[in-house]
């Protein structure tokens, strides 16, 4: 049970922290929709298994076109990171017309949520991982998690332009930065190193970028 608890705890970690830092800088998301959002990236972890089983793992014969590497590059990037992207994408559709994310800040706001929903998804796949190994929630939690909380904020911001020309500009670059990663961690030392830094670097910059739309949002007239 303590091992439970434990497991739980550090596979939340990285959304509590971001929680306490969403009320430190007054981001315009409301303590409920972020839970909101937290649970949807959750969900969205199923719905990405649901799509992934839908389309077929290339390995042995299946190569012959491609050659390995291009088989890699389609497993990591198409069939994990794109299904992984378009289904927070789905979540976004459904949460964000309910959470009248629209207007002036809806960017701001789309970012931050997806930001939430990022580290739900990865909150559940930490926690499955780490079911038969709490070292390895331990690990993913300072590797996946800034993955997928980079990723979701950009898909949020992705889905709050919806129509737009940025809209398909920040889609891409979530799957890009998810596929690079995926296929980067499977690597040599060396590589797999420079996954989790890009993984943080997207992180950071996500972070940084919702800190600046906060400030902007606050210097506006009233």
């Amino acid at each position: 049970m303590n091992g439970l608890l434990f497991l739980i705890l550090i596979a939340a970690l990285p959304a509590l922290l971001l929680f306490l830092w969403y009320r430190l800088v007054h981001c315009p998301l409301s303590p409920g929709w972020f839970l909101i959002f937290l649970l949807g990236g959750a969900s969205s972890m199923l719905l990405a298994l649901l799509l992934q089983r839908l389309i077929p793992v290339l390995s042995g014969p299946s190569t012959s076109l491609l050659g390995d590497i291009g088989a890699t590059l389609f497993n990591q990037f198409c069939r994990i990171a794109a299904t992984e992207e378009l289904s927070r994408l789905l979540v976004f559709m459904i949460l964000f017309p309910l959470a009248r994310i629209k207007g002036e800040n809806a960017v701001l706001r789309g970012s931050a949520a997806g930001l939430a929903a990022g580290l739900g998804f990865a909150l559940m796949e930490n926690a499955s991982y780490g079911a038969s190994d709490i070292g390895i929630a331990l690990l993913r939690t300072v590797t996946s998690a800034p993955l997928h909380g980079a990723c979701g904020a950009r898909v949020g911001a992705a889905a709050a332009s919806l129509g737009g020309a940025p809209f398909l500009i920040r889609l891409l670059s979530a799957i890009a930065i998810h596929g690079m990663y995926n296929f980067m961690i499977f690597g040599s030392g060396a590589l797999a190193i420079m996954a989790i830094l890009a993984a943080l670097c997207a992180l950071i910059s996500s972070i940084l970028s919702i800190r600046a739309q906060i400030r902007d949002s606050e210097s506006r007239p009233a």
